[in-house]
């Protein structure tokens, strides 16, 4: 292999985790001078008009369906080598193959479980070192494949548990999960503060609403919480615009202690500035809690990998998990004024937090297909 490899990361826009996971991992690719990096979203790409379908139904799990989302995700994980393992593996190999031969990489980086990419190998007898980022703190069957070289992972109990479905150890890194860059950095609250009007004697709550509704009745949400006059909230309401100007019509009722926002580009700044935060429980946003040791209050996660996540920080003492909405005024007032609790679950987020993921990741892809092309050379030379 080259000293500039080309790399291929195949992604899927479902959430933005996983692109978000893709892109984290093709700047420090840039840094490092690689510039032949290509995206694909692979499912968008393959069948554009299934994808928007799908997409769309993935977004109404978080509201009317999740129901629906756990009988897929659990179904699929029951029945992995069965019908629907066999199906899903095959699918879009005409367009892989297409994609391959358009951008011949050398290394592929997969962000999403794409079994069609290890069945390529296969199928055609190419072999092109293939490495799978894990999103979640939790693990679905379908990530794994016989013909994927080597996992990256957030944690040693999801290491513990890929050994167990049959992963050699020594195929699973437990690197954590890739976050941008300016959650690695140090940056003095306080700064903060002034930039933002906040008022560093009260707490603040940060209220991650989402574009897509995902936290129900939000201003009555904001205005529970502001009742007690030493809080502050800080509310990303992303680009869902009707929310955004709902919220503003009580803002003058807060004396400058309700803060709303849109679409944020430095959402680190508002996690630093946090006593806690209400999300929802996806990896990424979880991953980049746990850098800052932000702790978190989980409202009503959907079954599937965001229950799981959920249910990960909560055994590990650094998260509370909501069911009903009624509970999360209560539950955040009773963690706002115990600072104890503050500290223990701040400490427990940092021990989840593994530094510098993505300059792990590829630096260890980086030394595994060098390793990968000198091992085929000598196959080729006593063959």
């Amino acid at each position: 292999m080259s000293n500039r490899p080309k790399i291929l990361i195949l992604t899927a826009s479902y959430g933005n985790g996983h692109m978000q996971v893709a892109k984290t991992l093709q700047n420090i690719c840039f840094e490092k001078g690689i510039r032949d990096v290509t995206i694909c979203d692979f499912f968008a790409e393959t069948y554009p008009i299934m994808t928007d379908i799908t997409q769309y139904l993935y977004l109404k799990c978080f509201t009317i369906g999740p129901q629906f989302y756990r009988m897929f995700y659990y179904g699929v994980e029951r029945f992995h080598n069965k019908k629907v393992s066999s199906w899903y593996k095959n699918f879009g190999m005409r367009r892989l193959t297409h994609i391959i031969g358009r951008e011949q990489p050398n290394i592929i980086i997969n962000t999403f479980p794409i079994n069609v990419v290890p069945e390529f190998r296969n199928n055609t007898g190419i072999v092109i070192p293939t490495f799978n980022v894990l999103t979640d703190f939790c693990l679905h069957r379908i990530w794994i494949h016989h013909a994927i070289d080597k996992y990256y992972v957030s944690n040693e109990d999801l290491k513990r548990k890929m050994v167990r479905f049959g992963v050699p150890s020594f195929k699973v890194f437990v690197s954590g999960i890739p976050i941008r860059s300016t959650f690695e950095k140090q940056l003095k609250p306080s700064v903060l503060y002034k930039k933002y009007g906040l008022d560093p004697s009260k707490k603040v709550v940060l209220l991650m609403a989402g574009a897509h509704g995902v936290l129900k009745n939000t201003k009555e949400l904001c205005k529970g919480l502001l009742s007690d006059p030493t809080t502050q909230v800080l509310v990303i309401c992303g680009k869902n615009e009707s929310l955004k100007e709902d919220l503003e019509e009580i803002k003058p009722h807060f004396s400058g202690r309700l803060h709303i926002f849109g679409y944020v580009e430095r959402v680190d700044e508002m996690f630093r500035m946090a006593t806690c935060m209400i999300t929802k429980p996806g990896g990424i946003t979880l991953s980049e809690a746990a850098a800052m040791g932000l702790p978190v209050i989980l409202y009503r996660p959907v079954p599937g990998q965001e229950k799981e996540n959920a249910l990960y920080f909560q055994k590990k003492g650094a998260a509370i998990i909501v069911n009903r909405q009624e509970e999360v005024i209560d539950e955040t007032r009773k963690l706002l004024t115990n600072d104890q609790k503050l500290l223990y679950m701040k400490s427990q987020m940092k021990q989840i937090h593994k530094e510098n993921a993505a300059q792990s990741i590829i630096d260890d892809i980086l030394l595994e297909s060098k390793m990968f092309t000198r091992n085929e050379l000598l196959q080729s030379i006593y063959s």
